[in-house]
């Protein structure tokens, strides 16, 4: 993710609260596309089961496939908001490309357009309107910690409020998934009219390079711009899906898949050509007398949401310092790597690679877990309280608004603890954290095993093995605070952060689609969770026996 901490900037006054009126117009943007996001991710492996017919392994090809993009994409979205078009812009398109998909899937024939839009569209928006908060704030302004904390908050609300609203109307026979991807779409909609209409609060942020003057405007040429790039990337969102089933009609199965990955490849490139090509031409990118303070891949380590890096949301924990131009590792860019560099380097990758077992492992929560609640899953309620639920069931997709709550309960005192323990001698680094979060993630493993050993079709599993499950999925989650963005952009050198921040979000990506493909590599029920149990347990150990070794390489900085 691209971030503009290193631009030179005024914070907008603040407000007697101490935080500038921008932030909470990005908190409630955040917070409403979480909720559309969470709340179509609820639905999908259900809807393409229940709904459209489409067999299980099927169905989690699809939820593989997109969850891998959603987070693949955010790279090209960043480096083209960095370059050209400034975060806002970015945000924009985003959300336009993301509501249009949100509205799209309430129609059946336009399933894979509604899926290209809405990957398309999260690469636009998510890793820039974090940057945003960043750049409310002087650097080094302290108030910055207790921003992140905030947004942090609404991303998850909107991610605990999402599959309770989205799966009531989706799942409800009075209603239909039709209802349940529409509210998605409301919510994407409310947040994109939030931030547009909001803009003269946001201050000097987000506008693209060279045009940091305070009190600068979105322009009408801007606005032509977001619409003109909006409907280029709707058609090519069209041309791909058109091109699918052409492929697979003239190529062989694993032929035709090497073609469509080349195909998006090159429909990204030109994607981005585009914007290059539109933003010079149109002079949306203001020319600079001197070097333009570019945005550091990373730098917005504090923003996490449920499945994805947990960095001190009580604020309790001193944060790692923001890399600065007179870092060591910054002394002579043409100068080779120090072998302490280099060690850290390994560290990194190291942490990259053991990130995929986790997040594999995780994210069975939209995929094999919510198959689980729909079909293995008592979910019957009394008739006293149908009123609530929409039917004689509990929603299948309500338990994953689990994680989301019980990270807003537990993050608190999960911070306290790591912050006592620092005090004392038992202190843990954060590579001893990941290997503690992945035990925990695979004793969650072995209480799915359990369950699903004893369930049935007729003999339906308690939804308390579901609580418990996903009680230990989020103690290993907040175990990894703070892993992940953070700690990469802390053991980067700084002239390879980037390169380094980009290889994390491909081990993301590669987790998600190893995630959704799992069962049809292992197999189902008990074999799952049997495997899955080992490859989370495991690397969790051997973090745990390396751990001295990587705190010795990494020189002081895990």
């Amino acid at each position: 993710m691209s971030s503009s901490e290193g631009a030179v900037a005024v914070a907008p006054p603040p407000t007697r609260r101490g935080h500038p009126p921008g932030l909470y117009v990005l908190f409630g943007a955040e917070m409403w596309e979480r909720f559309s996001y969470y709340g179509m991710r609820a639905l999908l492996v259900l809807y393409l089961t229940n709904h459209l017919g489409v067999d299980r392994t099927s169905a989690l090809d699809v939820y593989a496939t997109y969850t891998g993009l959603v987070y693949l994409t955010p790279f090209l979205g960043g480096l083209m908001a960095d370059r050209y078009l400034g975060q806002r812009k970015a945000v924009l398109i985003g959300g336009i490309l993301m509501a249009l998909g949100h509205f799209a899937m309430a129609f059946e024939p336009l399933l894979n357009v509604a899926l290209g839009l809405l990957i398309l569209g999260n690469g636009f928006f998510k890793p820039n309107i974090s940057t945003m908060v960043g750049q409310l704030y002087p650097q080094g302004d302290p108030r910055r910690d207790g921003a992140y904390t905030i947004f942090y908050m609404g991303i998850n609300l909107g991610a605990f409020v999402a599959p309770l609203a989205c799966g009531y109307l989706g799942e409800s026979p009075k209603y239909g998934w039709h209802y349940g991807f529409g509210l998605a779409g409301v919510g994407m909609v409310l947040g994109l009219l939030n931030f547009a209409l909001f803009q003269k609060t946001l201050g000097h942020a987000g506008f693209p390079p060279g045009r940091h003057a305070e009190g600068q405007r979105i322009t009408a040429r801007d606005w032509f711009h977001v619409v003109l790039l909006s409907a280029i990337g709707v058609g090519g969102v069209v041309v791909a899906v058109l091109a699918i089933p052409a492929v697979n009609a003239v190529l062989p199965a694993g032929a035709a898949k090497s073609a469509l990955l080349t195909l998006f490849v090159l429909l990204a490139g030109a994607f981005g050509s585009v914007i290059a090509f539109t933003s010079r031409s149109l002079g949306v990118v203001a020319p600079s007398d001197g070097p333009i303070a570019r945005p550091r891949l990373g730098d917005v380590a504090n923003v996490v949401e449920p499945g994805r890096d947990m960095a001190d949301p009580a604020g309790t924990q001193t944060p790692p310092a923001p890399r600065t131009d007179d870092d060591d590792d910054d002394e002579d860019p043409s100068s080779p790597f120090t072998s302490a560099q280099w060690q850290r380097i390994f560290v990194a990758l190291i942490i990259s690679a053991f990130s995929i077992f986790f997040w594999a492992g995780f994210e069975q929560s939209g995929g094999t877990l919510n198959l689980f609640a729909d079909t293995l899953t008592e979910r019957a309620v009394p008739p006293t309280l149908q009123g609530l639920t929409g039917g004689e069931e509990i929603p299948a997709s309500w338990f994953q608004s689990i994680n989301p709550l019980l990270i807003l309960i537990l993050a608190i005192p999960f911070s306290i603890l790591w912050t006592t323990l620092d005090r004392t001698r038992f202190s843990i680094n954060s590579a001893a954290k990941f290997g503690l979060g992945l035990i925990l993630l695979g004793a969650g493993m072995a209480v799915m095993f359990a369950a699903e050993s004893n369930a049935s079709e007729e003999n339906k599993a308690s939804p308390l093995w579901l609580v418990l499950v996903y009680f230990l999925f989020t103690s290993g989650e907040l175990c990894l605070s703070p892993i992940g963005l953070s700690l990469i952009n802390k053991l980067a050198p700084a002239r390879v952060a980037s390169l380094m921040m980009a290889l994390w979000f491909v081990c993301t990506a590669a987790a998600n689609y190893l995630a959704g493909k799992m069962e049809s590599i292992v197999g189902e029920g008990t074999d799952l969770w049997r495997f899955l149990f080992l490859f989370a347990v495991i690397p969790g150990v051997v973090l745990l026996v390396i751990n001295p070794l990587l705190k010795k390489m990494a020189h002081g900085r895990i």
